[in-house]
């Protein structure tokens, strides 16, 4: 067991005491002596599932849908303290459970989280963030078990995370090159940050890795080119950065390759020929199955990339247009084995937001994909301002 695995058991266990002894009044926990054969046994209070010892009933719940969690820490103290403490998403990630919420913010009312198992809604907590935050453009991204949002306080760049253990917001800590309009990516418990703007409008190069274990950053080799309205992903576990701009004229067709074991960036030309420009928005790319996925905007096409060949291949047309608005206001995310479209629609009863997947190893037939409706948001606009998808 790692050292986090550790901290995680270790801190709910001593929560777990404390509350436990208050709900028996002063019982022990554990085990008590057996009156004729001198063996230990379990008292049926002590268990978190009657009948079975504590490893096992914690193997089960880690099991349990995400969406059970509330209703969980609601039974007593006990199983409050359990799913407070984060030691089942430990414990999941260990046994390699995973499930793939979606978290976006399509309007005013703020965030919301999507279960496409359950097709349930939840509303997260208001972001206690002053109004020039609240109501300027913003960047998220998921990593671990946290959701961060990056945006404009009144003076300076700030950035709020959200926690799903604990179901609060609270400051992150800030970036060593504070910036905007950056690619980024993430793989388990980090994320990288790369390109962007600083405030001041000055392109950059540099790029950072953030922790969600410690909260930090860690400042990392700076790209071989600057560029803005760029994107970020994992694949084969090495981060990439495609796209972008280095100036509001010029824009960029090669890629970038960061490799974490030797630190060091590779340039890719042609990587992505879909130049930018300066109105559209960077490029709608996801991986799935370590297989990189994108979308042309002015064709509405998703496309497929070729590593061996460095090209792309168009394989078939989006479920929702993303050339009327430039690619703004479209999701498009790998979650779990698919690939997810997230856009707005207007029909006769009314705006919606329309959540699509389809899975690539269905593969595609004369140019058509399967894409699948597997949510549907009433009246909230047609406008998808930030998405993430969480594993975990």
């Amino acid at each position: 067991m790692d050292s986090e695995s550790k901290k995680s058991k270790k801190e709910f266990v001593c929560y777990d005491k404390v509350n436990h002894e208050e709900d028996e009044k002063g019982s022990r926990m554990g085990l008590e002596e057996g009156d004729d054969d001198g063996c230990c046994k379990f008292r049926s209070s002590d268990s978190l599932l009657p009948g079975l010892h504590d490893d096992v009933a914690l193997a089960c719940l880690a099991w349990a849908s995400r969406s059970d969690y509330a209703s969980l820490s609601c039974l007593n103290a006990r199983f409050n303290s359990l799913v407070k403490s984060g030691y089942l998403y430990d414990l999941r990630r260990r046994l390699g459970v995973v499930e793939h919420w979606v978290y976006m913010v399509c309007d005013p009312r703020g965030w919301e989280g999507f279960d496409p198992f359950r097709n349930k809604w939840l509303r997260l907590p208001k972001i206690p963030c002053d109004d020039c935050f609240n109501y300027a453009d913003k960047e998220s991204l998921a990593v671990g078990s946290e959701l961060l949002v990056f945006g404009r306080e009144l003076f300076d760049f700030a950035i709020w995370k959200y926690s799903l253990i604990q179901n609060i917001w609270e400051k992150c800590e800030g970036m060593n090159h504070p910036r905007c309009l950056f690619g980024s990516g993430s793989l388990g418990s980090i994320s990288i940050l790369a390109g962007g703007s600083d405030k001041n409008g000055n392109v950059l190069k540099s790029a950072e890795l953030y922790d969600s274990l410690t909260g930090r950053w860690e400042i990392l080799p700076n790209m071989h080119s600057p560029r803005r309205l760029c994107s970020g992903f994992f694949m084969d576990g090495k981060f990439y950065v495609i796209g972008g701009m280095t100036s509001p004229t010029d824009s960029l067709t090669c890629g970038e390759e960061f490799d974490l074991q030797t630190r060091k960036w590779r340039k890719i030309e042609g990587m992505y020929p879909n130049v930018n420009r300066a109105a559209q928005a960077p490029p709608l790319v996801a991986v799935v199955n370590n297989q990189l996925y994108a979308v042309e905007y002015l064709t509405n096409m998703v496309k497929k990339y070729d590593k061996e060949k460095n090209s792309w291949e168009v394989l078939g047309r989006l479920p929702v247009r993303a050339d009327s608005s430039n690619g703004w206001g479209l999701a498009f995310k790998a979650c779990g084995e698919e690939l997810l479209v997230i856009g707005g629609n207007r029909g006769p009863e009314g705006e919606a937001i329309i959540l699509s997947s389809w899975a690539p190893k269905s593969g595609c037939k004369d140019g058509i994909l399967d894409w699948k409706v597997i949510g549907v948001k009433e009246h909230s606009g047609v406008f998808v301002y930030n998405c993430a998808v969480m594993g975990c």
